[in-house]
């Protein structure tokens, strides 16, 4: 499967309004792992959960296959950034004490992206992949919100159906473990949200098809349901897989 690249023509957007992940995410992970001397995360965009590990390994390489995308990332003396596939890493066999994936395993040729990262990992080394459906926001501007969400949702590539699916049609290569919960959350003003909104690959793809920008046509919509508070709180579910390689 060849790389499809949704996210190269506003990587800027990308780095500017993606949420970040919780520090918890990364300390308990951290805390799963026999080793910490090098983690690996898979299309890591910017940089966000590579930073977010940089914090409990020793190194991280972050890799991925648009360079528009990795030429956001702000520099990091922990962190290696390498363009390449997801299924193709130029590490040696048994290296990787953790491979992460931040909403991303869905544009993965999966066979041969599991194949590969049980190649670099070390034994009792771990996969974890993560992803958030829709967010929650609550009141008029979570009304208006769905109805923005059934606007764009038929521009998604066919691959975004694995996120609304919840990652359930996925033969997983190692056991799955438990995993805790984690909360992704943003205290947002609405002019954050509406770039958010405009960073989906389904709002660029609408805009392509209509010819109109579909966040410059319900931005007052959005406008008249905000209200009087300066920011609002918005919430995503993590959805989090975490596999252990075999000794």
């Amino acid at each position: 499967m060849s790389f499809q690249d949704h996210f190269s023509a506003h990587a800027a957007d990308y780095a500017r309004f993606r949420p970040d992940y919780p520090e918890a995410l990364f300390a308990w992970l951290a805390e799963q792992m026999p080793a910490r001397e090098l983690a690996l995360d898979v299309a890591t965009g910017n940089g966000q959960a590579a930073r977010g590990l940089a914090a409990h390994f020793a190194r991280v390489r972050a890799s991925d296959a648009s360079a528009a995308q990795l030429a956001e990332a702000p520099p990091d003396p922990r962190i290696d950034y390498v363009c390449e596939p997801a299924e193709q890493c130029a590490l040696p066999d048994a290296c990787v004490d953790l491979i992460t994936v931040a909403q991303a395993l869905h544009w993965f040729d999966l066979p041969a992206f599991f194949a590969e990262a049980a190649r670099v990992l070390k034994p009792s080394g771990a996969l974890a992949v993560w992803h958030y459906p829709r967010l929650k926001v609550d009141g008029e501007v979570g009304a208006v919100f769905e109805a923005y969400h059934a606007l764009v949702s038929p521009y998604w590539p066919p691959e975004r159906l694995m996120v609304e699916q919840g990652y359930q049609s996925i033969a997983w290569p190692f056991p799955a473990e438990p995993v805790p919960t984690f909360v992704l959350e943003r205290q947002w003003e609405l002019a954050a949200l509406l770039g958010y909104l405009g960073s989906w690959s389904s709002t660029r793809r609408a805009a392509e098809a209509t010819g109109t920008d579909p966040v410059a046509e319900f931005a007052p919509r959005f406008a008249a349901a905000w209200g009087a508070e300066a920011t609002r709180m918005f919430r995503w579910p993590l959805q989090l897989y975490l596999g252990h390689r075999p000794e």
